[in-house]
C-alpha cells in the first residue's frame, strides 16, 4: 500500500520509508523513496525516525500476539523523542533554581556574563544582593520551543466494530472488537489518541474494510472451491480499491481532522457470497459453492470463519464530505466492468 501512495506524494514531498528488509532498499530507491532500515519490533532501530519528517503514514499492522499494539507504542516513542529533549531543556532553569534554593515562582531573566560553570556563580551573586524577584541567568532560560507535533495518519480496520448484525454504521459506533487482531487495532487507536492529547502527534485514523485490486481478488479461493455461506446466513462486507485507499490516505495528510476517524470505504453494500459471485462471473470461473453456517464451522479454517461472523455496512458520508475524495471505483462493480473491458480489448 505504501508504494501506491508514493506517486501521489512525490510532487510535494521527500519520502522516506521504514523497511525491515535490506533487499527492498533498491526497489524503494527506484521508486524515488529514501529507505530507512529499521524494525518496529526493535525500538533501538527507530532512532533515525526522531524528527525526520512532519508527516507520517503508519501502515504497519500490529504484531501477531497480545492484546496491545507494541509496534505503535514503539513508533510513538521514537516520534516523541524531540519533544522529550526540549522538555528536559526547558526544565533546566527550575532545576537550577532548586539547587540555589531560589523560589522558582520568583525567577526571571537577568543577563549572564558567560555560560558554563559561571552560570550558577552569577545566579548566586544576583540572588544574594536582590529581593526575591530576580534570578536565573538569561542563557539558561533560552530553551527552544517544543517542536510542532507530527501529523500521523493511521491505517486501522473496520474490524474494531465486531459484529453489527448487518446494520449500517458510521464512525460514532462504539468499538467492540471480537478477536485479538481487532483488539490490537483498538489498542493502537487509543495510544494515538492519548499521544495526541499530550501534544506528541496530530492523529487521524482511517478505518479500512476489505482491500481489493487486480492482484488482490479471491480468485485462488474460487479456483480451490472454498465454500461461501448461503444467503440466509451470509454477512455484509465492505470494500475499497487499493488505489482509492492510497488517494484517501494521502488526502488525509492535508485534510484529515485531528483525532478524527473516517471510513475509507466505497459505497457498495454486498454480502460476502455476492462479492465472490461477481468476481467469479467477471473472470469466468465457477462460483463458490454455498453451505450453511453450521456446515462452514466444520470445513473452514478459523481465520476465514472469523470474517464470516461479522456483518456490517459502512457509511462513507464523512469521508466524501470532509476529504472530498472522488473515488475512481465507487463500487466493486465499477472495477469489474473496467477489468472486463480491458480483458476484451487485449483479446
Amino acid at each position: 500500500m505504501g508504494l501506491r501512495c508514493v506517486p501521489l506524494l512525490q510532487p510535494r514531498a521527500r519520502i522516506f520509508a521504514l523497511t525491515t528488509q535490506p533487499e527492498r532498499r533498491d526497489l524503494l530507491r527506484a521508486a524515488g523513496v529514501t529507505p530507512i532500515l529499521g524494525d518496529l519490533d526493535v525500538r533501538a532501530s527507530l532512532a533515525r525516525l526522531s524528527g525526520l519528517a512532519p508527516t507520517a503514514l503508519h501502515l504497519a499492522p500490529p504484531q501477531k500476539t497480545g492484546d496491545h499494539d507494541e509496534r505503535t507504542r514503539a513508533l510513538l516513542a521514537a516520534l516523541a523523542a524531540p519533544r522529550r529533549r526540549v522538555a528536559r531543556a526547558n526544565a533546566a532553569p527550575v532545576a537550577l533554581a532548586r539547587r540555589l534554593r531560589i523560589p522558582a515562582r520568583h525567577a526571571r531573566c537577568v543577563p549572564a556574563p558567560r555560560i558554563g560553570v559561571a552560570r550558577e556563580a552569577h545566579a548566586a551573586t544576583a540572588w544574594a544582593g536582590r529581593k526575591p524577584s530576580v534570578i536565573v541567568p538569561e542563557p539558561i532560560l533560552r530553551a527552544p520551543e517544543l517542536p510542532t507535533p507530527v501529523r500521523l495518519i493511521y491505517a486501522s480496520t473496520t474490524g474494531v466494530y465486531g459484529d453489527c448484525g448487518g446494520a449500517k454504521i458510521d464512525e460514532t459506533r462504539t468499538v467492540k472488537p471480537a478477536n485479538d487482531r481487532a483488539k490490537r487495532r483498538v489498542s493502537a487507536e487509543r495510544q494515538l489518541r492519548r499521544a495526541a492529547a499530550r501534544g506528541v502527534i496530530m492523529a487521524s485514523i482511517a478505518r479500512i474494510p476489505g482491500i481489493y485490486a487486480a492482484n488482490r481478488l479471491p480468485l485462488a479461493r474460487l479456483h480451490k472451491g472454498t465454500p461461501a455461506l448461503v444467503d440466509a446466513d451470509d454477512v455484509y462486507t465492505s470494500h475499497i480499491h487499493a488505489d482509492d485507499l492510497a488517494a484517501i490516505l494521502v488526502r488525509m495528510t492535508t485534510h484529515g481532522r485531528p483525532s478524527r476517524v473516517i471510513h475509507a470505504s466505497d459505497g457498495s453494500e454486498l454480502k460476502m457470497g455476492a462479492y465472490f459471485d461477481r468476481v467469479a462471473d467477471a473472470y469466468g470461473v465457477s462460483r463458490a459453492p454455498r453451505v450453511t453456517r453450521e456446515a462452514a464451522e466444520q470445513v473452514l479454517e478459523p481465520m476465514l470463519l472469523s470474517f464470516m461472523r461479522e456483518s456490517r455496512r459502512l457509511s462513507n458520508a464523512r469521508m466524501t464530505k470532509e476529504l472530498r475524495v472522488r473515488l475512481r471505483y465507487p463500487s466493486v462493480d465499477d472495477f469489474l466492468r473496467e477489468a472486463q473491458a480491458s480483458d476484451e480489448g487485449a483479446a
